[in-house]
Formats: C-alpha cells, structure tokens, sequence
C-alpha cells in the first residue's frame, strides 16, 4: 500500500463523487457529493481523497469547528472506504494516517467524530484506535467520540 491524501479539486472532482459505500453502509455516511456542498458551504471543512498510488480508495472530511464560547474542537467529520476496496485493511492503515495528518496539521490534542449508535463496524474501528464515547450527542443526535492524540 502506498497511501496519500489529496486534496478534492476539479482534477479529481468526479473520481471523488463515484466513490460509494455498501448498500447497508448508505445510511451512515452522507454522499461523497454531499459531502463536497458542505465543504462549499462551509469552508473549515478540508475534503481529501484516499489515494494508493494514483487509485482513489476513499475520502475524509475534517476541519476545526470554532464555537462562540471556545477555542473550537477538531473533527475528523467523515471518513469512508469505497465499496471496491472494502475488507483489504485501507480501513486501519488510512484511518492511522489521516489521525496522523489531523494531529499534525492542527496541533491538537483531541480528535472527535460522531457516529449512529447502530454503526457497530465502524465504531469497533475507531475503539481500536482509542476513540472513546464522551456522553455527548451531537446536533443530528449522533454519539460523540474523542481521541486523545
């Protein structure tokens, strides 16, 4: 595996949005188009494609999300494998990098994610990394999970 990250742009705009979850995935994670309207409308969020060598795997989104009263906290918003490349290990290997990447680029001590309470795959995923559910719920009423980088 020869992962990196880049950046969506309208070189790899539509490779971006072709990329899909299983059918029993879909109600997890938004469209990686939805994804990207989000990012046009907002812009703290950093969309980046998963990439082996030149093969686009998967995506992520993340970004600060700055509250009135605090200094912000870093969100790893979204993360996917593509359907194709589901059950060969990308799943470990670009979640460490791109926690990795987060860290790095944002300085922080703390990475959070939120993730439906059925979404028991995902979920054990993140555990193995050190995700822990904080109590919290977020705005669409999903778990809040924190990394302590």
């Amino acid at each position: 595996m020869n992962l990196k990250f880049k950046n969506i742009d309208s070189y790899n705009y539509n490779e971006a949005i072709n990329l899909k979850v299983k059918e029993s995935q879909e109600g997890f994670i938004e469209t990686v188009s939805e994804c990207l309207g989000e990012a046009k409308e907002l812009s703290l969020w950093r969309p980046v494609g998963i990439y082996d060598n030149n093969e686009i795997i998967g995506f992520a989104m993340y970004g600060l999300w700055k509250n009135e009263d605090s200094l912000g906290r870093v969100w790893l918003d979204r993360f996917m494998i593509g359907e194709n490349f589901q059950g060969n290990g990308y799943g470990k290997v670009s979640l460490k990098s791109i926690i990795n990447k987060i860290a790095k680029e944002y300085k922080c001590s703390e990475i959070y994610l939120s993730i439906y309470e059925n979404n028991t795959v995902a979920i054990d995923l993140y555990k193995k990394f050190g995700f822990e559910f904080n109590g919290e719920l977020d705005r669409n009423g999903e778990l809040v999970m924190k990394l302590e980088v």
